[in-house]
């Protein structure tokens, strides 16, 4: 799936408000902290094969009311912030969609297997020959 910051911006709400941090007086005035929700149960960039997935692997990022939040106060700058919550979602996404490889079971050589039984067989000769026969 290729997601996109203008498919997802339609269906995305955002909630500001005022952030800690660095930024002086400007903390205090300015609402640069972004709260971004998005519901994957409503959107329409997602099928409903492609739903249950994320529904499923993102169960904790989601909040009661079914919305993925991410939260972005890193930047003093709202548009920034908005950005980097945006980026962030997309990865979210993205590799929540992403199904594992399927492991193929192989089997152990035959030059390893002796290559194993020869090393255990050294082996225990020299621990034999560590011993002190004392008849």
């Amino acid at each position: 799936m290729n997601l996109t910051k203008s498919e997802l911006q339609k269906e995305i709400t955002y909630k500001t408000s005022r952030s800690g941090g660095k930024g002086g007086q400007n903390v205090n005035k300015v609402s640069s902290k972004v709260e971004l929700l998005f519901n994957v149960g409503s959107s329409e960039l997602f099928t409903e094969e492609e739903k249950l997935l994320l529904n499923d692997k993102l169960q904790n990022r989601l909040n009661k009311d079914g919305f993925v939040q991410v939260i972005c106060d890193e930047e003093r700058s709202q548009y920034l912030n908005k950005e980097k919550a945006i980026e962030r979602l997309i990865v979210l996404l993205t590799r929540a969609l992403q199904k594992p490889k399927v492991r193929k079971p192989t089997k152990v050589s035959k030059a390893a297997k002796a290559a194993r039984l020869d090393n255990k067989k050294k082996h225990s000769a020299k621990k034999e020959n560590r011993k002190v026969d004392f008849d």
